[in-house]
């Protein structure tokens, strides 16, 4: 299944702060991550994802800084700032009106849904 660029954007933001609300990620990882809970349908590219942690990071949501990996690479992690959470909580309480009302359209016998 391929999801529309424009269902894929619309949940970057959301996507991006509950994953860092469980730790403190990476580029590479992030994508990663939104991979497997996905099970392959979000595929992010790096052109995709950090113009986007650049745009939330210019709205205060998350901050990043440098970090040497056990490596000894250098990496850009991204944190969860207490404006992020509190945009997270916002905006997974506009997904969950879109889900619940979807629920509802499919739990629904027709006769009870009026249009």
């Amino acid at each position: 299944m391929v999801l529309p660029k424009d269902l894929v954007a619309a949940s970057a933001t959301p996507i991006i702060l509950a994953l860092l609300k469980k730790g403190d990620s990476y580029g590479y990882e992030i994508i990663g991550k939104v991979r497997e809970v996905s099970d392959d349908h979000i595929a992010w590219t790096d052109g995709m994802l950090y113009p986007v942690l650049h745009r939330m990071e210019g709205a205060g949501f998350i901050e990043s800084y440098w970090k040497q990996s056990d490596s000894g690479r250098k990496r850009k992690y991204y944190h969860i700032t207490d404006a992020g959470m509190a945009e997270y909580e916002i905006l997974r309480s506009q997904w969950f009106v879109v889900h619940r009302a979807l629920q509802i359209l499919e739990d629904a016998p027709q006769e009870h849904i009026h249009v």
